[in-house]
């Protein structure tokens, strides 16, 4: 599809507040054609939660499971619920596709929660507590303490908690503390005097953040198998020692999560950097949006936080059991038991970089296709390295949007940079909750000499792309990676990406020019094989759906096959509803939200959708277009949701190699679409269920993948 007219980057929109989406005017479609985009999240997350309840995964990998669930609860909080809420406070009550307004989500929101959250205490308590124990693993309660641990564990607190805890006693004095995002602290209610005759009321503790969540007790005391305490126990059981001569009522966790989106007026700042530097100090103090009580705590008690954090009862959760449950996967790095967690693999190399010592001589023989973490994240890695110091190498040119603190990818950069070469890097410093990693590492590679670029105004840099200009004997050539995940070494291992390294001539040239697009000021450019948003893929990919259409209408083959993480765009549901009632046979295998509405009889009675949930997290966006027998595959960054589409700036490359494209469609899209253990099918009504084997085990589409590697 040709770009825009002037291919400049779209107006970025002003928004005082980015906690409030920017929305694309359109006329509404029928409410009953989409799902609700934050319902939708929710029930991904009832799906986590299932393989925390699921007997067939190890069991400590269910403990790191029902973890997961609560951390994507807090950012669900963070970032979606907050944004309904400032949507409310700013009086733009925006109707979402699905057509409900968003106290009408909110409401939905506070049903569906309360129910994930019961559901996930009742998992721990009378399932995997229970399971830990008769494996010799105990997570001790309070009242379970024996005197021998009593002591111990009373020891502990004086030498190790005690001198570092601020207890703050609430009088005219000492008002209502600001309290951290998502910290745990303990309301305590004391009666009688303090030594300066202050009459006891309530006073507040906060969990000191640098000491461990999670207390492993003695061998010498804790008998047969492994014994831990939570520190939040600890705290309860002595915290009278931190008010001498005042008698301690009650002491009650509690934990608030904020609204975690930054506030930055990009057009209005004239440093980035700084202004984010600014904004991630306060972000943790931003309005509350959510209230974790524990389960016993009065309701006098409840009522005092909420009032102070300006909530009502509606964002107030009772938790029967640990504030947080997040806390109890650190049992899984506290627990060498091997035999409970999954088996351990070694990612394959591909034979060309064990047969060759220059990586260069590997790619420019063909094409190099990645599929994490099945095959090692090492030779990407090795290619910066050897980049770095091979003498030949004039330029690197990479995007950056996590890599993590002490990434080997950013020594090797930094390296080059130091070594003479031309090192450019693409650092995104608005990556969510990645803020202060990104802007420390672009610290480090300024300081080396790397010249960093932080993007477009407005614009997220989205796109995974590395390119290294080589002088070789014929001239100057290019070497590209193109990625459909993060240059992340740890999250190569725990999530599925397909990556392509490749010496085209035509793919390197479109890669440069998005380069010098992002580190210029958005000059005219044409890309010949790669799409791009902001400009050509959101309409490249509505064309090559109308184009499936006109296919099927003709009677040639017509199939469209998609896995992403998230669906959401109203513009490409639309173009899909219109190819599945055209006769395009379409399956979706979408990981996460999903707003598009499957099995509705002459709207979209031919499209499938499946999620699956297993062992690595599914994060690689694989198109493939039938094409009237011309099949088409492309591998990209974006997911099908309007920010991806419109307001990122994003790849999506073609791939080339014909037995690569069948190699991606094979073991990307067809051996998902055959999943039978770890696949849940989305109903009419929103509901998930399990796709079941026939007969048998049935087939698990990762397990399939490491076979390959293991045999």
């Amino acid at each position: 599809m040709p770009p825009r007219a002037d291919n400049k980057m779209p107006p970025a929109v002003t928004n005082k507040n980015p906690a409030v989406k920017p929305q694309r005017r359109r006329a509404a479609a029928p409410a009953p054609l989409f799902f609700n985009r934050e319902l939708s999240q929710l029930e991904f997350n009832s799906r986590v939660q299932a393989q925390a309840e699921d007997e067939r995964v190890p069991l400590l990998e269910r403990v790191r499971y029902l973890g997961i669930c609560s951390s994507n609860l807090d950012e669900f909080f963070e970032i979606r619920v907050a944004s309904l809420k400032q949507q409310i406070v700013l009086s733009q009550p925006i109707t979402g596709p699905d057509g409900r307004s968003p106290q009408e989500a909110l409401a939905r929101i506070r049903v569906r929660a309360s129910q994930l959250i019961e559901a996930q205490y009742a998992c721990w308590s009378k399932t995997l507590r229970p399971a830990l124990k008769r494996q010799g693993i105990r997570l001790l309660g309070r009242t379970e303490w024996k005197a021998p641990q009593t002591r111990w564990l009373q020891d502990h607190f004086r030498r190790e908690i005690l001198p570092v805890l601020s207890p703050l006693g609430l009088d005219p004095a000492h008002p209502f503390p600001r309290i951290l995002n998502k910290s745990l602290n303990l309301a305590v209610t004391l009666t009688g005097r303090d030594a300066f005759g202050r009459e006891g009321n309530v006073a507040l503790v906060r969990a000191p953040r640098s000491l461990p969540r999670v207390i492993e007790l003695p061998a010498a005391i804790a008998g047969s198998g492994q014994e831990f305490v939570l520190l939040s126990a600890v705290l309860q059981e002595f915290v009278g020692e931190l008010f001498p001569g005042m008698q301690v009522k009650g002491s009650y966790q509690f934990r608030v999560t904020r609204d975690s989106e930054l506030i930055v007026d990009e057009d209005e700042v004239e440093n980035l950097a700084l202004a984010l530097r600014d904004e991630l100090m306060e972000r943790g103090y931003a309005d509350a949006v959510r209230l974790e009580v524990a389960a016993k705590c009065p309701l006098k008690i409840v009522d005092f936080l909420a009032r102070h954090f300006g909530l009502g009862g509606e964002d107030v959760y009772r938790c029967a059991g640990p504030v947080n449950l997040n806390r109890v996967a650190q049992l899984y790095d506290m627990i060498d038991r091997p035999e409970l967690k999954f088996p351990p693999f070694a990612p394959r190399i591909p034979e060309l970089f064990t047969t060759t010592d220059s990586p260069f001589e590997a790619i420019r023989a063909r094409d190099v296709l990645l599929h994490h973490p099945f095959d090692s994240f090492a030779p990407v890695v090795e290619l910066v390295r050897h980049a770095s110091v091979d003498p030949d190498v004039l330029a690197i040119k990479q995007t950056l949007y996590r890599a993590g603190k002490d990434s080997p990818l950013v020594a090797h950069l930094i390296q080059a940079a130091r070594n003479g070469k031309d090192v450019t890097v693409v650092v995104e410093l608005r990556a969510r909750f990645d803020e202060d990693t990104n802007i420390a590492l672009a610290d480090r590679l300024q300081e080396a000499g790397v010249q960093v670029v932080y993007g477009v105004v407005g614009y997220k840099t989205h796109a995974k792309m590395l390119l290294i200009v080589r002088r070789e004997p014929d001239g100057l050539n290019r070497y590209t990676h193109l990625s459909t995940g993060n240059y992340h070494t740890r999250t190569t291992r725990t999530y599925t990406d397909i990556g392509l390294l490749t010496a085209h001539p035509g793919l390197a040239s479109d890669v440069n020019r998005m380069f010098q697009q992002l580190s210029g000021l958005g000059p005219v450019i044409k890309l010949d094989h790669l799409l791009q948003s902001p400009f050509t893929l959101h309409q490249a990919l509505l064309a090559k759906i109308e184009r499936e259409a006109d296919h099927a209408r003709a009677g040639r083959p017509a199939r469209i096959i998609a896995k992403i993480n998230a669906l959401n765009d109203p513009e490409m549901i639309r173009a899909l509803y219109a190819a599945s009632s055209a006769g395009v046979s379409i399956d979706l295998i979408v990981r996460g939200t999903c707003a598009l509405r499957p099995g509705i009889p002459g709207v979209s009675a031919r499209i499938r959708v499946i999620s699956v949930i297993d062992r690595f997290l599914e994060h690689s966006r694989v198109y493939c277009f039938d094409n009237g027998g011309a099949t088409e595959v492309w591998c990209s960054s974006a997911d099908w949701l309007e920010r991806n589409l419109s307001r990122r700036v994003e790849t999506c490359f073609p791939i080339l190699v014909p037995e690569l494209a069948v190699r991606v469609r094979e073991e990307a899209l067809d051996n998902y679409l055959a999943d039978t253990r770890h696949a849940w099918q989305l109903r009419p009504d929103g509901e998930y269920t399990r796709v079941l084997p026939r007969e048998g085990i049935g087939h698990s589409a990762q397990q399939c993948l490491l076979d390959k590697i293991t045999r």
